[in-house]
C-alpha cells in the first residue's frame, strides 16, 4: 500500500533523532562545565590566591564593564600622567607606609602604576595574554615584598578611587572584575617572589663567580705577559751594557 511506513525508513529516522538528541545532551553538558569553571574562578579570586599562579577565564560581561570603566576613568583625567598621578595619591594616601617600597620618583611612579594596570586591564578578556603579562611584571618587581595584606591596600584604594571617581558608571561588575583581577595580579606577585626569586639570587651569584674567574684569568695573562716583555728589555740592556764596557776596554 502507498500509504504504509517503510519500517527501514521509520528507524533511519529514530536514529537520526536521536543522534541529535545525544548531540544537544552533549553541547549542554559542555556549557555547563565551562560555566562552572568560569564561576569557580571568580568565587576563588574574591580572596588572594598565593598557592599557585595558572590561566583564569573570566566571564565576558564582567571583563567588558571592567575594561569600560577603565576607559571612563583615563577619559575623565585630563591627560594618562594626570591619572597616573590620582592612583598614585589614593594609593599612598591610604597607606603612606607603601612609600618605603618605592624608590623612584612620584612622576615615574605614577605613569608606572597607570600602564601597569593599563596593560593588565587590557589583557584580562585573554587567559593565556592574562597570565603572561601578569608574569613578565611580576619578574620586574621581585625587588618587592609584595604580601597579601598589601594587596588588599593596593586593591582597595584602586577600587575606592573608582568608586569616587566614576560613581554609579562603576557598575557591580565592573568592581567584581577589578576586584579578582587585583587578587589574580597581587597572588600572582607572591607567589613568583617565592618560587623564583632565590633561584634568580643563585643563578645571579654563580654568574658573579664565572666573571670574576675569568677576571682573574685575564689580569694573571697580563701579568705574565708584562713580565715577559721586562725580562726581554732586561736582557737587551745587559748586552747593550757589555758591548760598550768592551769599546771601553779597546779604546
Amino acid at each position: 500500500m502507498a500509504g504504509a511506513e517503510n519500517p527501514e525508513d521509520t528507524e533511519y529516522l529514530e536514529e537520526e533523532v536521536e543522534e541529535e538528541e545525544a548531540a544537544v545532551e552533549e553541547a549542554t553538558e559542555e556549557n555547563q562545565e565551562e560555566e562552572c569553571f568560569v564561576d569557580t574562578s571568580v568565587a576563588k579570586l574574591k580572596e588572594v590566591q598565593d598557592k599557585e599562579f595558572v590561566e583564569v577565564r573570566l566571564p565576558a560581561d564582567v571583563v567588558a564593564e571592567a575594561q569600560q570603566a577603565w576607559q571612563t576613568f583615563i577619559g575623565s583625567a585630563s591627560s594618562r600622567e594626570a591619572a597616573g598621578e590620582a592612583i598614585y595619591a589614593a594609593l599612598f594616601d591610604s597607606a603612606p607606609s607603601l612609600q618605603s617600597l618605592f624608590k623612584t620618583a612620584r612622576s615615574v611612579m605614577a605613569m608606572r602604576f597607570m600602564n601597569g594596570l593599563n596593560s593588565i586591564i587590557s589583557s584580562a578578556a585573554s587567559p593565556s595574554a592574562l597570565k603572561t603579562q601578569v608574569e613578565t611584571l611580576g619578574f620586574q618587581h621581585l625587588d618587592l615584598e609584595v604580601t597579601i595584606p598589601r594587596v588588599v591596600i593596593f586593591r582597595d584604594a584602586i577600587i575606592d578611587l573608582f568608586d569616587m571617581e566614576l560613581g554609579a558608571r562603576f557598575t557591580s561588575k565592573a568592581k567584581l572584575g577589578f576586584l579578582v583581577v587585583l587578587n589574580y595580579v597581587g597572588g600572582a606577585y607572591i607567589y613568583i617572589r617565592r618560587e623564583y626569586a632565590g633561584r634568580i639570587k643563585i643563578i645571579n651569584s654563580s654568574w658573579r663567580t664565572a666573571n670574576n674567574k675569568a677576571a682573574d684569568f685575564i689580569d694573571v695573562g697580563e701579568v705574565a705577559e708584562g713580565e715577559g716583555v721586562e725580562g726581554e728589555g732586561g736582557a737587551e740592556g745587559e748586552g747593550d751594557a757589555t758591548t760598550v764596557k768592551a769599546e771601553e776596554t779597546n779604546a
